[in-house]
């Protein structure tokens, strides 16, 4: 699958959803409360992502990533939500593919001219993983 670029600077969440759901960016974008706002300003916890997702119809919990959940992480369709750090001020979401790859929806960050593309590894430290529940 086509890997979604976030059209906003806070809107990873947005289009990591997108990605799980095979939607537009823009139809995500409405599914959040407050979507358009929080993509600009704000970003979105790990419960906005899920209670999206809840709303087609799937299953999803939010974990700490430690020992137990580290290779949960790992499994399709599974969002991690990686560390503040200098590389990433505010966090970022990223999925996890089909192709065994993360699906990163800024994967040029910081530049403006934002790309969409996919990982071997990830970039940072995940401490989240929004992961279907089985």
């Amino acid at each position: 699958m086509k890997p979604i670029k976030q059209d906003n600077p806070l809107g990873c969440a947005v289009a990591c959803a997108a990605f799980i759901l095979r939607i537009t960016y823009g139809e995500s974008l409405n599914l959040f409360k407050n979507g358009r706002n929080k993509a600009n300003s704000t970003g979105f916890l790990c419960k906005e992502i899920i209670a999206v997702l809840e709303q087609i119809g799937f299953k999803y919990e939010y974990k700490h990533v430690n020992g137990k959940t580290k290779k949960k992480i790992r499994r399709l369709n599974s969002i991690v939500f990686l560390r503040r750090s200098k590389r990433y001020p505010r966090g970022h979401y990223m999925v996890r593919s089909a192709n065994n790859r993360w699906m990163d929806p800024w994967i040029n960050f910081p530049n403006k001219e934002i790309e969409a593309g996919y990982r071997g590894r990830l970039p940072e430290r995940p401490i989240y993983g929004i992961l279907e529940i089985e």
